[in-house]
């Protein structure tokens, strides 16, 4: 999947809403980053959800030395009929995304995935959030 590089001038005549707000989701009631999800998990995503009563094997999927929210008729498993029923507690890298790392440009971006990217506000904490939250995925494989 391309991305598009993050460009906090493009696209001013648009609202912008911090990243954590989940706002431009909300409003347009946007779940695409849900279907066929392969959203790393961390342990303590694993275990901030385990501790809401969920399962390990209902919501994990393994993939060599890594794990992954479980899809389930290729959607996330805690995708409902009015989004995600986990929202409060869902895992880093959905509280973070659409603010992927592209690996060929070396630099963190906006998913182009994401339909609405260009209406939310990043900011160096949510850049630094993503580095940090690479640093806990590859500790965990090694």
């Amino acid at each position: 999947m391309e991305c598009k590089e993050f460009d906090s001038k493009k696209n001013n005549e648009t609202k912008k809403h911090l990243l954590s707000s989940g706002i431009p989701c909300t409003i347009h009631n946007c779940v695409k980053c849900c279907i066929e999800t392969r959203m790393p998990l961390s342990r303590f995503d694993i275990e901030r959800i385990s501790r809401q009563g969920y399962r390990f094997k209902d919501f994990v999927v393994k993939r060599r030395k890594e794990r992954h929210l479980k899809n389930s008729n290729g959607r996330c498993v805690f995708l409902g009929d009015n989004g995600c029923t986990i929202y409060s507690f869902r895992p880093e890298g959905c509280q973070l995304y659409p603010l992927v790392y592209n690996e060929n440009k070396g630099k963190v971006v906006i998913h182009d995935l994401c339909p609405y990217g260009h209406e939310f506000k990043v900011s160096r904490e949510d850049i630094e959030n993503l580095y940090a939250f690479f640093k806990k995925l590859s500790k965990k494989r090694e």
